[in-house]
């Protein structure tokens, strides 16, 4: 089996981050850069970006046509890890998780890399193999066969990002001596996490990744919810032969806040399920549960996102670091 060097993703204790907005309203860039600097200066470890291109969304209210929708789109995602690396200097940023289908893989590894180095060695890459086939027809990117597209394109970004260097002959890509300079600015590359917990993605990653993550509508968006899929995924860990120890277990979790109405959203599962919610102190006791279930990082998903929320929130970082 290879061997995976080990790169630690938290300073102290279960590592608290934020995913950025997405598609819940039109952000305007100066806004979204306000918020990545508030989040930093609040003490979060993490900002995150989806990695989306577009989505059909019900039509507000009072629009005309039973079956009206709207499209919407975030912020292309590597650029705006690259800007936001840019104007910050601490917080560790990534993608929640990219699409190894909107990239050729090397070029995905190359930019990987290039945001690593802005950062300063603060980039976790997050990869996934998509779901969305909305923005694959939009696109033009090919929807079939997902999961083994993804099986190729994940051996040439951990190789490139890992060895900066691959020759590789695929069903779906050929490479010749192709070469990733500059290189990330770790030796050994940025951490690799899968947002994926299916049984086939999770043999296909695990043997290589320093994280795995499962999106909150996946497991309940509960401690006990998510202790039952680390303990599957640690059994998966067992069979492969990985110490479950060196692969963190990383979770996204629905927070909502005074003004929040429901999350607008492009993945439509979870929609009934009980946020994380209440006084600082109660989403903090909330959160602290996710420790004792074996989280090692948490991303939260806040309802309504805004600069003010992160403020808000910074007050439940100070709980729970005390």
């Amino acid at each position: 089996m290879e061997t995976t060097p080990k790169r630690n993703m938290e300073a102290r204790g279960m590592q608290i981050g934020i995913q950025l907005p997405e598609v819940e309203r039109f952000v305007a860039w100066p806004e979204l850069i306000a918020m990545a600097k508030r989040a930093e200066a609040v003490g979060f470890d993490a900002l995150w970006l989806g990695d989306h291109l577009l989505y059909d969304l019900p039509a507000p209210v009072g629009g005309t046509g039973a079956n009206r929708t709207i499209q919407r789109g975030p912020w292309e995602v590597w650029t705006s890890l690259a800007a936001i690396a840019a104007v910050t200097s601490t917080i560790e940023l990534g993608p929640l998780v990219a699409s190894t289908s909107f990239h050729a893989p090397a070029m995905l590894a190359k930019q990987a890399a290039t945001v690593d180095a802005i950062s300063g060695g603060r980039l976790i890459a997050g990869l996934g193999a998509g779901w969305n086939e909305r923005e694959y027809t939009a696109f033009g990117f090919a929807y079939d066969r997902r999961v083994s597209r993804f099986e190729e394109a994940f051996t040439i970004i951990r190789t490139l990002l890992r060895e900066h260097r691959i020759d590789f002959s695929g069903e779906f890509n050929e490479l010749r001596d192709c070469v990733i300079d500059p290189p990330p600015s770790r030796p050994g590359g940025p951490p690799l996490m899968i947002g994926s917990v299916s049984d086939r993605m999770l043999r296909i990653t695990l043997p290589h990744v320093d994280a795995w993550n499962v999106w909150w509508a996946l497991f309940g968006n509960t401690a006990e919810g998510f202790a039952e899929v680390r303990e599957r995924v640690e059994e998966t860990c067992v069979e492969i032969g990985r110490d479950p120890a060196e692969v963190q277990a990383t979770a996204a979790v629905y927070v909502q806040l005074d003004g929040g109405a429901g999350r607008v959203m492009g993945d439509v599962r979870g929609r009934q399920m009980v946020p994380v919610r209440g006084t600082q102190q109660e989403i903090a006791d909330q959160l602290a549960g996710f420790a004792d279930a074996g989280a090692a990082s948490l991303q939260l998903v806040v309802d309504p996102i805004t600069e003010a929320g992160i403020e808000h929130l910074g007050g439940v970082l100070e709980l729970l670091r005390r």
